[in-house]
């Protein structure tokens, strides 16, 4: 009896570290989201970096990173069979473009308009534009739970944005509307990728799409004609921190944890990402938020908490 115990014990001991470490990964990664906000508002507000400077440079620089990862791997085979199909490369195009890039451009600009933890907080109502959009587009009636985040949402932005004031806005109108932007492209992000993840995997998909997403707005933006902004060693850290710590890393980390834990622990876990965006531009940058704007944010963390629970149409990808 012993005998038949003891690797029972030690696999569901196994079991326990795996899924614990997949946790740790995965708040890590979401903390580094929300952390990466808040130095490029400090990039935008202080050293005087444009949002498509440092989108152009973070995504090209974390795209090559992902990919020389899988070449290391060797996995050079699968970074290169993703151009053999026409259709998917059209498809990886338009994910780069309108996915990866718009997602990452509108939330800079919703920062540069008004700040780290607004933004932030605005692209989580991402899961509520795709319920719509099934909802009009399939014909499917929204279950109570998908009601009921909607409802927390709503009301979540409205004081978010007025600070519960009917004649005024605590944040301003560009911020909210690029923040907005945001959450349709993260809706976008989310829903369109899905069959180029399940023939090429997350690893090969995020690093071309953020290569091509990085790569385009380069010809418009010219990041190598502003390389004074990089003079200051402050600049040059923060900016590694946003490329390296921020977008490799968290992206890393949140897809591999995905080894470990189930997507729905996942994406509910990654809430970790307004709350520690919210908390540094509290604390760091000093961003003022009223009692009924931080109301606001809960409540918006908390719709997205109620579909992560039981999702039966949201799937994050991120």
């Amino acid at each position: 009896m012993p005998e038949i115990i003891a690797p029972k014990i030690a696999r569901q001991s196994k079991l326990s570290s795996s899924y614990s470490k997949g946790l740790i990964m995965v708040l890590t990664g979401a903390t580094f989201w929300g952390l990466s906000g808040t130095a490029a508002q400090v990039l935008f507000a202080t050293y005087g970096m444009s949002p498509g400077q440092l989108v152009s440079v973070r995504l090209l620089l974390a795209g090559v990173l992902f990919l020389l990862i899988e070449v290391g791997r060797g996995n050079a085979s699968g970074v290169v069979a993703l151009w053999r199909d026409k259709a998917d490369i059209v498809s990886i195009f338009v994910f780069g473009l309108f996915g990866m890039l718009g997602v990452q451009l509108t939330y800079f600009l919703a920062i540069w308009h008004g700040n780290a933890a607004t933004a932030t907080l605005l692209q989580y109502l991402g899961p509520i534009i795709i319920i719509l959009y099934t909802s009009v587009r399939y014909g499917k009636k929204p279950t109570r739970q998908e009601i009921t985040a909607t409802g927390l949402a709503t009301l979540g932005t409205y004081l978010l944005i007025t600070d519960g004031s009917f004649s005024t806005m605590a944040v301003s109108l560009s911020g909210v509307l690029w923040g907005l932007g945001s959450a349709i492209a993260l809706a976008f992000y989310t829903m369109f990728p899905r069959a180029l993840l399940h023939k090429h995997g997350s690893s090969i998909v995020t690093g071309w799409s953020m290569c091509i997403g990085g790569t385009v707005p380069s010809a418009y933006y010219r990041p190598w004609e502003h390389l004074n902004v990089f003079e200051s060693v402050r600049v040059d850290l923060l900016t590694g921190f946003v490329i390296l710590v921020g977008t490799f890393l968290a992206f890393f980390l949140y897809l591999d944890s995905l080894r470990l834990i189930s997507a729905a622990q996942a994406s509910l876990l990654g809430c970790a990402e307004p709350l520690s965006a919210s908390l540094v531009a509290l604390i760091w940058l000093h961003v003022r938020m009223g009692v009924w704007g931080g109301l606001g944010a809960l409540c918006i963390v908390g719709g997205v908490i109620v579909l992560s629970v039981n999702k039966t149409r949201f799937r994050k990808s991120r």
